[in-house]
């Protein structure tokens, strides 16, 4: 009795930390004030600054630069006709000067060096922290799906140079005018778990729908088919590095309850909005299990 007890109670406070980090998401580009997000988790301002520290692995301060840098990164890497003094300004910067500085401290590059030529395994290694899974508890429906044509990008390679292939893919997208991003969708076949696969070893497809062949091109992009058929379906809300917490819960609860049976094709994503136009607090993805 006493372990559930503290189990609920851990699972509360995990909660309030949620509701903050949730908070920071969706409010990064206006004021974050301390007393403000203590209040959101419902602690003691003169206690939660340590609380937060210990929950993450860095301070508030630090965690909300960390987050703006990384939102401004993406519209560097993937926006590469937008100003730099606009992004400075947008991620909370007086001046173009004061985000160069912060840029570099945290990255080892200048913005405009990173734009050139992003340094993806270095970035993703100032991401990491220490904040335990999130329970989610998934709402299932099951669709049939018509078979969809798509260019497909593979990556393989570590998960922490994802980005880069995302990036080609972009630029093929651009150049070849086959799947214009406003008018169709984009995918992500997730063949491999990179929590589980050595990272040489990681693969991932990059796809947006096309109506037609894929000629040959030097980004290696080559004509495939997410196939029609049953599956299950769940939407998660939030930024895509966490859509392991909708992707487990469907493996681990829904999947042994439900006496289905797994098709021999792989978990697949539609992303509804992507980066960086749509802030992380704010992206959608349709996570698909595809069933016999």
């Amino acid at each position: 009795m006493n372990d559930d007890r503290q189990k609920t109670s851990q699972a509360r406070y995990q909660a309030r930390f949620e509701r903050v980090l949730d908070h920071i998401e969706a409010h990064l580009h206006g004021p974050l004030e301390m007393e403000q997000l203590a209040a959101v988790a419902h602690f003691s301002r003169f206690h939660f600054q340590r609380q937060f520290a210990d929950f993450t692995g860095v301070g508030v301060a630090r965690y909300i630069l960390l987050m703006r840098l990384k939102h401004a990164s993406h519209q560097l890497a993937f926006q590469p006709k937008r100003r730099i003094i606009d992004i400075a300004l947008e991620a909370g910067f007086e001046n173009p000067e004061s985000f160069t500085r912060a840029f570099r401290s945290v990255f080892g590059q200048s913005p405009s060096q990173f734009r050139r030529a992003p340094d993806w395994p270095s970035w993703n290694e100032r991401f990491v922290f220490r904040i335990p899974e999130r329970k989610v508890q998934v709402q299932v429906e099951i669709v049939d799906v018509e078979p969809i044509r798509i260019a497909l990008l593979a990556h393989r390679g570590p998960v922490n140079q994802l980005n880069a292939s995302v990036a080609r893919f972009i630029e093929w997208r651009k150049a070849s005018g086959l799947s214009p991003v406003e008018r169709s969708r984009t995918f992500g076949l997730a063949w491999d778990n990179p929590d589980t696969t050595p990272p040489e070893q990681f693969r991932f497809g990059i796809c947006g729908e096309v109506d037609a062949q894929v000629p040959g091109n030097a980004q290696a992009v080559v004509s495939s088919l997410i196939p029609g058929g049953r599956c299950a379906r769940v939407r998660h809300a939030g930024a895509h590095e966490r859509l392991g917490e909708s992707i487990y819960p469907l493996y681990r609860q829904w999947l042994p309850e439900s006496g289905e049976e797994l098709r021999d094709f792989p978990l697949y994503f539609h992303y509804l909005n992507l980066l960086p136009d749509t802030p992380p607090g704010e992206l959608l993805t349709d996570i698909y299990l595809p069933l016999k």
